[in-house]
């Protein structure tokens, strides 16, 4: 896939749309693969005798988010919600799968 205009690069509203719906169509693309991760985490878990949600593990990964955003210029506020989103729809998907075994 080619490389994203840059915002600045943009000379109108179509373009810059055009942008955001090819990044959000990479984002959902990242969302599926780290589904994917979920996925083996809920078979591997039980394996280890892990339940589907560790909270030192969620809050862990709440910090790596939070530092990454700021280092990259995100929000970390936003970027904590987000995650927290991600993350509890993360535990649901888990938990479905390893309550049926």
């Amino acid at each position: 896939m080619p490389s994203l205009t840059p915002p600045d690069e943009c000379r109108s509203m179509t373009e810059l749309r055009a942008q955001i719906d090819r990044l959000d169509r990479q984002l959902i693309s990242l969302l599926v693969d780290r589904a994917g991760y979920i996925d083996r985490a809920a078979q591997l878990k039980p394996e280890e005798g892990l339940p589907a949600r560790i909270p030192e593990r969620v809050e862990e990964v709440v910090r790596n988010v939070r530092a990454t955003a700021l280092d990259a210029g995100l929000d970390p506020e936003l970027a904590e919600q987000l995650w927290r989103v991600l993350i509890d729809w993360s535990i649901d998907r888990e938990a479905r799968v390893i309550g049926a075994e």
